[in-house]
C-alpha cells in the first residue's frame, strides 16, 4: 500500500513539473495572440474568455499527456516490438508492423483535424484510410532497412524523387494537401510509439546501433505524401475546399460552459479511437508474447489513462480556444491594410508554436536519451523553433503573393537532402523525424485555420494557396537540425585536433 502511495505521489510530483514545463512552452504563444486580439484583431469577451480557458486545458493537458506517453505510450511500443521481433520471422514481423502503423495513424487526432477540416467533396474517410495505408506501408519499409543496414540518405532520395515526379501527374490544387497529410501523421499519439518500434527493431540487426530507432517517423511521414498524391491521380478532384471556422457564440457563463462541455464527448470518443488499437494490440502481444512485471502493467494502464485524459484537455482546449481564434486573426489581418504584417507575425507564431507541441516534447526526451546528451533538449528545441519560424513566414508570404507550393518545397527538400551527405547519419535521421513532429496539434488547429481564414478573406484559391502551410512547417526543420548536425561534426572534429596536437606535443616532451 505505501508503494502505490508512493507510485501515485510521484506521479502528481512529475505532473506537477510537466505542467509548469507546458506553461512556459504555451505562455509566450498566448501573449502574442492577447496582444493582437486587443489591437489588430479584436473579439467580443466571451470569445476572449474562451481563448483563455482554452489555455488553460491546453497547459494541464500538455503536462498530463507527457506523463503518460514518457510512462506508457513508450514502454508499449518497446514492449510490443521486442516482443514481435523475438521471432525474427520478417513474414510475422512486416504484417504486425503494417497494421499497427495503419490503425494508429487513421485515429491519430492531428490528422483527424485536417481531415475534417476539408469538404465532404474530398471525402475526410477516403484519405484517412489512403494516409493509413502510407503509414503502414512505409513502417514496412522502416523496418526493412533497419533489418538490412541501408542508408537512410538513399532511401529518402528515391522516396523524395518519386514524390516531386507523382507531383507532376497530380491536381495542382490537391499537391499542397498531400504534403500537408505527411505533416499531421505522425502526431503525439504515434511519435512514441513509433520510436520505441524503431529501438525495439534494431535487435534483428548484429551490429546493434542507438541510431538505429531513429528515421521511422521520417519514412512514415513520407508514405502518406505518396499515397495522398496516388488518391488525387485516381480520384481527380475538382476542387478543395475547407469547412469556414465557427464563431463561439458566448453570451455567458452558461455559454461558455457548454461550448466546452459540448466539445467533451467527441474528443473523448476520438481518443479513444486512438488508444483503442494500441490497448488491443498490447494485451494480444502480452497474451501471446513475452511476460511483464505485475508493477510494470499497472503503471503502463495507469500511463495509459493520464495519456488518453491529457489528450482529450488538450485537444478541448486547443479547438475550443485556439482554433476559432487562429481563422478569426487570420481573416481579420486580411481585410486591413497591413496584411503583409501577417508575415512576420506567423514567423512569431512558427517559432512559439513548436515548444508547445507534445510530440516535440516527447521526441526531444527520447533523442536526449538515446544519445546519451549528445544533443540537448534545449538545443534541439531551438533548433526546430527557428526552422519553423522561417517555414510559417515563407507559408504566408506564399499565401500573400499566391505562389506555387512547389517553388519554394522543391529547393528547401534539395537542400535538405545535400545537408544529408554532410550532416552525421544520426542528425540527418532526427532532422527528418522532426519535419514530422513539430507539424502537430498545434499547427493543425491554429496555425493552418489561421492561414486558411487569411487566405479566403484575401479571396485566394484554398486548395492550391490556404493548404500547404503544414507541409512548410514539416520541412524546414529538415534544415535546421541537420545544420545543427554539421555545427556538432564541425566541433568534435576540432576536439580531437587539439586532443591529437596536445598528445603529440606530450609525447614531445617525454622524449
Amino acid at each position: 500500500m505505501r508503494s502505490k502511495n508512493r507510485f501515485l505521489f510521484s506521479d502528481r510530483t512529475v505532473i506537477s513539473q510537466n505542467v509548469k514545463e507546458a506553461f512556459s512552452s504555451v505562455f509566450p504563444i498566448a501573449i502574442v495572440i492577447l496582444v493582437l486580439l486587443g489591437t489588430l484583431a479584436p473579439i467580443d469577451s466571451g470569445t476572449f474568455l474562451a481563448f483563455l480557458l482554452g489555455a488553460f486545458l491546453v497547459v494541464f493537458g500538455m503536462g498530463v499527456f507527457t506523463l503518460g506517453a514518457n510512462t506508457a505510450m513508450v514502454q508499449i511500443g518497446r514492449y510490443v516490438s521486442s516482443s514481435v521481433v523475438k521471432t525474427k520471422k520478417l513474414w510475422v514481423i512486416l504484417p504486425i508492423f503494417f497494421v499497427v502503423g495503419a490503425f494508429i495513424t487513421v485515429a491519430e487526432p492531428d490528422l483527424q483535424v485536417l481531415a475534417w477540416q476539408l469538404s465532404e467533396s474530398v471525402g475526410p474517410w477516403i484519405l484517412l484510410i489512403f494516409v493509413g495505408v502510407g503509414v503502414g506501408v512505409f513502417l514496412v519499409i522502416a523496418v526493412l532497412r533497419t533489418v538490412f543496414n541501408v542508408k537512410l540518405n538513399v532511401i529518402l532520395i528515391i522516396c523524395y524523387a518519386a514524390v516531386f515526379i507523382l507531383a507532376f501527374f497530380v491536381p495542382k490544387n490537391f499537391v499542397p494537401l498531400s504534403f500537408d497529410s505527411g505533416g499531421v501523421t505522425t502526431g503525439p499519439m504515434s511519435v512514441p510509439f513509433i520510436i520505441a518500434m524503431g529501438t525495439g527493431v534494431a535487435y534483428l540487426r548484429t551490429d546493434k546501433s542507438s541510431d538505429d530507432g531513429f528515421g521511422f517517423t521520417a519514412l512514415c511521414s513520407v508514405g502518406p505524401i505518396i499515397t495522398v498524391m496516388i488518391l488525387g491521380i485516381v480520384f481527380k478532384p475538382e476542387g478543395i475546399t475547407a469547412a469556414a471556422g465557427e464563431e463561439l457564440v458566448v453570451n455567458d457563463s452558461k455559454d461558455l460552459f457548454s461550448v466546452f462541455i459540448g466539445l467533451l464527448p467527441k474528443y473523448l470518443k476520438e481518443v479513444g479511437l486512438a488508444i483503442l488499437p494500441i490497448f488491443t494490440i498490447f494485451f494480444i502481444v502480452k497474451i501471446f508474447g513475452g511476460r511483464i512485471a505485475k508493477s510494470e502493467f499497472i503503471r503502463i494502464l495507469v500511463g495509459m489513462a493520464y495519456t488518453y485524459f491529457g489528450l482529450v484537455l488538450f485537444l478541448v482546449g486547443i479547438n475550443a480556444g485556439f482554433l476559432p481564434v487562429g481563422s478569426i486573426i487570420g481573416k481579420a489581418l486580411a481585410e486591413t491594410d497591413y496584411a503583409a504584417l501577417m508575415i512576420p507575425i506567423a514567423m512569431v507564431f512558427g517559432f512559439f508554436v513548436v515548444a508547445a507541441e507534445p510530440a516535440v516534447q516527447v521526441l526531444a526526451k527520447e533523442v536526449y536519451e538515446i544519445t546519451d546528451g549528445a544533443v540537448p533538449q534545449k538545443a534541439m528545441k531551438l533548433s526546430l523553433m527557428a526552422g519553423v519560424g522561417v517555414a510559417a513566414g515563407l507559408s504566408f508570404l506564399r499565401i500573400y503573393f499566391s505562389i506555387n507550393v512547389m517553388w519554394f518545397l522543391v529547393p528547401i527538400y534539395v537542400i535538405a537532402i545535400v545537408l544529408t551527405f554532410f550532416s552525421p547519419e544520426m542528425f540527418t535521421a532526427i532532422a527528418f523525424d522532426s519535419g514530422g513532429v513539430a507539424s502537430g496539434a498545434m499547427t493543425a488547429s491554429f496555425i493552418l485555420p489561421m492561414a486558411l481564414g487569411f487566405c479566403r478573406a484575401l479571396g485566394g484559391d484554398l486548395g492550391t494557396d490556404g493548404f500547404g502551410t503544414v507541409a512548410f512547417v514539416a520541412a524546414t526543420p529538415l534544415i535546421a537540425i541537420q545544420i545543427l548536425g554539421v555545427v556538432y561534426r564541425i566541433k568534435n572534429r576540432k576536439v580531437a585536433s587539439e586532443e591529437a596536437t596536445a598528445e603529440a606535443a606530450e609525447n614531445e616532451i617525454i622524449e
